[in-house]
């Protein structure tokens, strides 16, 4: 099956969780499931939301992969600090020569974090880690950009 081939049906299971009646919380946690399942080289699936209570901080929320210390970030620290910093999507390559890198494995090689932005607002982001040198590509990011813009509209 071609990348192409596996985003489509992988974006129509993503559909369907979103459209179900389960929890939001579900739903995230569901959606991170699918991810991991079926992209082979996502290996960590994490969405992390802004704090409530300080809105230049984010805060780990439903995630599949392993246990991670970074339960709280600040803006700008990180690949996901900086990416809520600037609303945009990041891709980190290599994060051994990334300097501001928050290590949550040894074995993580790359990233991808997609911010989850409603009305010109930073709400959280979804996060990616990848065992693997480099293999996020412009087709990654629009296919999570699509995600987040779902997950947005739930928010």
């Amino acid at each position: 099956m071609s990348q192409e081939e596996v985003f489509r049906k992988t974006l129509k299971k993503i559909e369907e969780i979103v459209s179900s009646s389960i929890s939001l919380d579900e739903k995230l946690k569901n959606i991170c499931k699918v991810l991991k399942e079926n992209i082979s080289y996502y290996d960590w699936v994490g969405f992390y939301f802004v704090n409530k209570n300080r809105s230049n901080e984010l805060v780990l929320g439903p995630f599949v992969g392993e246990p991670t210390e970074h339960v709280k970030i600040p803006f700008g620290r990180g690949v996901c600090g900086r990416a809520a910093e600037v609303k945009k999507t990041i891709i980190v390559q290599d994060v051994s020569k990334e300097s501001n890198y928050l290590a949550c494995s040894p074995k993580v090689r790359s990233e991808i974090v997609v911010p989850i932005i409603k009305d010109g607002k930073i709400l959280g982001e979804l996060d990616i880690d990848s065992h693997i040198l480099a293999p996020f590509t412009e087709k990654d990011k629009e296919f999570l950009e699509k995600i987040t813009r779902m997950v947005a509209n739930l928010l």
